[in-house]
């Protein structure tokens, strides 16, 4: 997979940004410190003005990227989606065994990151705790339902269509593959999330995977 992804360009919408990130040097800066300075004071605390400075660069530059910070973190959750789309299809392209096909992609969308060198200026490890602690602020917004016509939430979409025609693959009677599917992604952040800060509140440990969970949910939910 390493190989197959070192051509990879993750296809983001272009109405979320101004211009594309990935077309220069200072683009690639851009979201290469956007992602360390998110991770280390949190989207609230970042700003277009504190990233400018820690490159080295004009706050007015960032601008011709991104029109506003929301949009930056819209673009960094996508990039992180569509990554995570090309692993699950690569993955379970080439399994005819639809329960195992089911267990992998399970697996893909649920287990730690570790970090891809195919992308020297992207940290996914640190862009998945961006992810999980930070992901909703880019939807619970007044503007999510005209976003979302935009389809600035597609690559997301795509990823939970492609698990619940792999659910409907191993269980074709199952009625609710579509809510299953969004389950697995949502929950697999918010349990990562509990395991980091709120232990008590999940099972989940050094021993107990969120992977290992959502693989006994859902085929305890389908059939024998």
């Amino acid at each position: 997979m390493k190989y197959l992804l070192q051509d990879l360009k993750v296809r983001i919408n272009d109405k979320i940004y101004i211009k594309d990130p990935e077309s220069s040097l200072l683009g690639k800066r851009i979201i290469e410190h956007s992602i360390l300075m998110i991770q280390e004071i949190g989207f609230e605390g970042f700003t277009f003005k504190k990233l400018g400075e820690k490159i080295g660069s004009n706050e007015s530059s960032i601008y011709r990227y991104f029109e506003n910070k929301h949009k930056l973190l819209l673009y960094l959750t996508c990039w992180y989606w569509g990554w995570l789309e090309y692993q699950l299809v690569f993955s379970t392209n080439s399994i005819s065994n639809s329960e195992e096909k089911l267990k992998k992609a399970i697996d893909i969308v649920t287990r730690s990151v570790k970090e891809d060198s195919s992308f020297s200026h992207i940290n996914e490890v640190l862009l998945n705790k961006i992810v999980i602690n930070e992901y909703s602020k880019s939807y619970l917004t007044k503007e999510v339902d005209e976003e979302n016509k935009e389809g600035y939430f597609s690559i997301y979409k795509r990823l939970a269509n492609r698990i619940k025609d792999i659910i409907i693959e191993y269980d074709s009677e199952y009625r609710y593959p579509a809510s299953l599917s969004s389950t697995i992604i949502e929950g697999a952040l918010h349990q990562h999330f509990l395991k980091e800060h709120f232990p008590s509140l999940t099972d989940c440990d050094q021993q107990i995977t969120p992977s290992a969970y959502f693989i006994d949910l859902v085929f305890n939910s389908l059939k024998k």
